[in-house]
């Protein structure tokens, strides 16, 4: 069995596919790469066939219609022949030094039979055009290089801080044990991957390595403040699938740890949704943001009391809304500065 399932969704990719590709080359039969054709329009098909053909043992190659980053996804996730599974973004790719250190761990536990649920690494901003990094860690949250569980945790999660997906790999049998899958044609699902599989985690293992490079400064990034100014209402939907997995009940019984983080992201998500939303003024903005609200109280009214007025979102949800609107953003400007988001 392959120790690390990579599934590559690509969509339009032909100008950085061989990046992400190639920084996954030389580690033998530990490592298996899905290359995922969401409907390109470009060479991108014909670029992920020429490395299959070189490469048949190593490389499988999807070709569906184009049903967004999660539709890829979910099409490696199907078939997926690694212990471990792992999304690299076609214009990402991973520091190969940290692989390395990763897989060798992998293979120590995989041969003492000590079973790792979640594998946790850091993850590296790129902003190629200057060539200056910002390096996410969780040195303050976790304990290193031990085998732990959430009762375990250091310290709690404080402020905009969240596990991305750029730093999870999850044991390939807990996502498909718990039928994850992604919705089409949406954008931001990773927030799914980083929040709903993780109550079915038990054991964690914590490598500072600067493993995954995120890549900055195409201009149609999802990240991009005109693009979340667009692209609000894919938030707020995210948002509701979060909102709908588990009930504020469900997370006060969750151990120790858990409990607290799932608390907590699921409230930054909100003050991020708020921040889509209040970006930008219009009347279909203001009620599609009352009716998130509203959805939150049907759905579930101890979640919504603790949402509404022990988050910190408290902070911000009795600000008229232009005063919201300029703190919610300049508050986005001032961390998209710090990691060079666009």
């Amino acid at each position: 069995m392959k120790t690390i399932s990579f599934v590559i969704p690509s969509y339009n990719s032909e100008k950085y596919l061989h990046t992400a590709i190639e920084s996954l080359f030389g580690f033998g039969d530990d490592i298996e790469i899905i290359i995922v054709n969401d409907g390109s329009k470009d060479q991108t098909l014909h670029i992920a066939k020429s490395y299959q053909k070189a490469h048949p043992h190593l490389i499988e190659v999807v070709d569906q219609q184009n049903g967004g980053h999660g539709s890829g996804i979910n099409a490696g996730l199907k078939i997926a022949k690694g212990t471990y599974f792992k999304v690299l973004d076609s214009d990402d790719w991973m520091d190969r030094t940290s692989l390395e250190q990763l897989l060798s761990q992998m293979r120590k536990h995989s041969k003492e039979n000590k079973q790792v649920d979640l594998y946790i690494t850091n993850f590296v901003y790129e902003h190629v055009e200057d060539q200056t990094q910002y390096e996410r860690d969780y040195f303050d949250n976790f304990p290193a290089y031990k085998i732990f569980r959430w009762d375990q945790i250091k310290k709690n999660f404080r402020y905009s801080k969240t596990l991305l997906m750029h730093a999870l790999i999850y044991r390939t049998d807990i996502l498909r044990e718990i039928g994850l899958e992604l919705p089409r044609h949406t954008f931001y699902v990773d927030n799914i991957v980083a929040y709903v599989p993780l109550p079915y985690v038990k054991t964690i293992y914590y490598m500072p390595l600067p493993l995954y490079r995120y890549f900055i400064g195409r201009m149609d990034q999802s990240v991009t403040l005109e693009n979340i100014t667009k692209r609000y209402q894919q938030q707020i939907k995210v948002f509701k699938i979060l909102n709908q997995a588990y009930t504020y009940e469900q997370l006060t019984m969750m151990e120790k740890g858990l409990k607290q983080y799932m608390k907590h992201c699921i409230a930054a998500m909100l003050i991020i949704t708020q921040m889509f939303t209040v970006a930008s003024d219009s009347d279909e903005r203001r009620m599609d943001l009352s009716n998130l609200w509203e959805h939150i109280k049907n759905n579930d009214k101890k979640m919504y009391r603790y949402l509404r007025y022990r988050s910190y979102n408290t902070t911000v949800n009795f600000f008229p809304w232009k005063i919201k609107s300029f703190l919610m953003v300049r508050g986005y400007l001032y961390l998209a500065k710090k990691v060079k988001l666009g």
